[in-house]
């Protein structure tokens, strides 16, 4: 499946709302985050903290253009949490860190307004 990133992107295919729910998109704070080197492109490996239930998952996030690792550790980030693991190089990323594309195509984390407990789920 191919997803474009373009602001100008296409609305994608109408779903059900059981198909929406399928998706188990999760609000987890990041509690580490480290240069990638070994990625093909620039990334960041990140471990985030969702909370008692799902507990702490890595996540290989290309979003270097905007974010340092040290500006990272502490903020909330929404992720897909229910994708299967995925090997990114040496590391297994275990969730999918969302973002949207900016007007150069580079990524903007995906944030709550307010603080909201760890595992929180979107609806």
């Amino acid at each position: 499946m191919h997803v474009s990133h373009a602001a100008d992107a296409p609305v994608a295919p109408t779903i059900t709302f059981d198909q929406f729910l399928a998706v188990d998109i999760r609000i987890g704070t990041i509690v580490e985050a480290r240069d990638f080197p070994e990625a093909r492109k620039p990334a960041y490996r990140l471990l985030i903290d969702f909370g008692p239930v799902i507990g702490r998952k890595a996540s290989s996030a290309q979003i270097t253009e905007h974010y340092a690792p040290g500006t990272l550790v502490g903020r909330q980030v929404a992720a897909v949490v229910n994708f299967p693991p995925r090997q990114i190089g040496p590391m297994m990323s275990e969730v999918l860190t969302l973002g949207f594309p900016d007007a150069d195509g580079k990524v903007v984390l995906v944030a709550p307004s307010e603080p909201v407990p760890n595992g929180g789920r979107l609806f």
